[in-house]
């Protein structure tokens, strides 16, 4: 299991999630559900869609209600075609009604991200580039957004500020120079981590070599230029593409010989997909 599910950050944000939205009490469900009214409920996929979260689901009814159990009869990862059946659930159906919304939010942003990053993914096939996140995230629900990146068969950039060097615009205005921040970096950061530097010119690919970065992020670049980067490095550092990049270019920069191209995009514009839950039958 990813170690993402064992961790007590997700537990905080489904706690979070579910307190955001019961508040003082599933009124609704409260009125017109009997707490001894059991039931069986079906998640299904309303559109051909990239699977991502159903242990977020299943969490969040367990935390509900231990008595509810989530059957998924998926794997996040899997293509789905429309009218797919992802999980079964059965349980007290009070319980079940009141976790849906929670439940399907996760499901269906992160089958989005999944989803989305599945059909990017497909324009770099075949080539040697590897198509990577950035930290363009929804506030809290990082670790969960760069799963489904994966789960869509794209790969992670740093997590976060703390396990990779690197060195932007900012920096560079902070610093003053390519060169000077490279040295603090090698002389200040924890010597485990790489140290990646953001240029945006041949002149700043050729400072940052010299300076000894093991990765340059080639900012906005056009195709010639990210091509004339390629020759220039000779394999004396990862090269990645970033600033730019939609579908349609996607194929064009992979072809240029670049190592990595990142793409906010697949976090910060996915469109979530649907999928939607049906209680299917009750019981007493």
């Amino acid at each position: 299991m990813d170690s993402l599910f064992n961790s007590p950050h997700l537990d905080r944000l489904i706690d979070l999630a579910l307190e955001e939205d019961i508040g003082s009490g599933d009124v609704t469900t409260q009125a017109l559900v009997p707490p001894e009214l059991q039931g069986e409920a079906h998640i299904r996929a309303k559109a051909a869609l990239v699977v991502a979260g159903l242990i977020v689901a299943d969490r969040v009814f367990g935390k509900l209600d231990a008595k509810v159990v989530f059957a998924a009869l998926v794997d996040d990862g899997q293509e789905v075609t429309p009218g797919t059946v992802l999980a079964r659930l059965t349980g007290p159906a009070a319980s079940i009604l009141t976790g849906e919304r929670v439940a399907l939010n996760f499901l269906q942003r992160l089958s989005g991200i999944a989803t989305f990053t599945r059909a990017m993914a497909a324009q770099v096939a075949g080539s040697s580039a590897v198509l990577v996140d950035t930290r363009k995230t929804t506030p809290g629900w990082r670790a969960l957004e760069k799963y489904a990146v994966r789960m869509g068969g794209g790969s992670n950039h740093r997590l976060g500020l703390y396990d990779e060097v690197l060195v932007k615009n900012n920096h560079l205005t902070a610093v003053g120079s390519i060169s000077e921040a490279v040295r603090r970096a090698k002389t200040k950061a924890p010597s485990r981590l790489k140290i990646e530097v953001e240029v945006t010119d041949l002149g700043g690919l050729e400072e940052a070599l010299n300076a000894g970065a093991d990765r340059i992020l080639l900012d906005n670049m056009d195709d010639a230029t990210l091509r004339q980067a390629v020759k220039v490095t000779r394999g004396r550092a990862f090269l990645e593409a970033s600033g730019g990049i939609t579908k349609e270019r996607l194929p064009q920069v992979a072809a240029t010989g670049v190592n990595f191209i990142s793409m906010g995009a697949l976090t910060h514009s996915a469109p979530a997909v649907d999928i939607h839950l049906r209680l299917i039958k009750t019981w007493m």
